[in-house]
C-alpha cells in the first residue's frame, strides 16, 4: 500500500511553553507530514492503511527520526495501529484539542500563532475528512513509549488537492 502514498515534505515547529510546575515539560512541539495520493484513491480507511504502511509513519518521535525498517510509532507498537483506532472528528473537536492542549489562558508568541495557523489550523479547515489516534491504553505502548507527557496524532485527508497531513503534537 506503500505506493499509493508519496511523501511531500515536513514540517516541525518547536517551542518552549514554561509552565508553573516545575517538573512540567517546557518544550512543546508540531510535526507535520504531508503526502499526496492519487485521484483514484481508496476510500478513508484505505488512505489511513496506506499512510500507516509508508515508511514516514515509522517515527517515534521521540529524537530517532523516521526508521523504514521501524517498529515503533510515537509511544505505540507499529503492528498494533490499524486504520480502524483511528476516530473521525470534527473541525471544531480537533481545534478544540489542540487549544487546550496549547492552553487557552497562554498568551502565545505571534509568530508561532501564525507558524500554527498556517501549517495546522488552515489545513484542518480545508480538510474533508480528520481522524484522530486516542488513547490505546497500556497494552499498545512500547518498551519506552512513555516518553511524553501528550502525544496527539491527527489525520488529515483532503481530497481536493489529493493530499493527506499526518500532524503529531506532543511535548518532551
Amino acid at each position: 500500500m506503500d505506493s499509493a502514498l508519496t511523501h511531500a515534505g515536513s514540517s516541525f515547529i518547536k517551542f518552549r511553553r514554561y509552565a508553573p510546575d516545575p517538573k512540567a515539560h517546557g518544550f512543546r512541539w508540531v510535526d507535520i507530514k504531508q503526502l499526496h495520493f492519487s485521484a483514484e484513491s481508496a476510500d478513508d480507511r484505505g488512505l489511513l492503511a496506506a499512510l500507516i504502511g509508508h515508511e514516514q509513519f515509522r517515527d517515534d518521535y521521540a529524537g530517532g527520526g523516521v526508521l523504514p525498517e521501524g517498529l515503533r510509532h510515537g509511544p505505540y507498537w507499529l503492528r498494533l495501529i490499524t486504520p480502524e483506532l483511528y476516530e473521525p472528528i470534527s473541525q471544531e473537536k480537533a481545534v478544540q484539542i489542540l487549544r487546550d492542549w496549547l492552553d487557552p489562558l497562554w498568551d502565545m508568541p505571534t509568530e508561532l500563532e501564525a507558524d500554527l495557523q498556517r501549517e495546522v489550523f488552515a489545513r484542518l479547515a480545508a480538510a474533508d475528512g480528520i481522524y484522530y489516534l486516542g488513547e490505546l491504553g497500556d497494552e499498545a505502548n512500547h518498551d519506552w513509549g512513555r516518553v511524553h507527557d501528550y502525544f496527539h496524532e491527527f489525520v488529515l485527508i483532503d481530497r481536493s488537492v489529493g493530499q493527506i497531513f499526518l500532524i503529531v503534537a506532543a511535548d518532551d
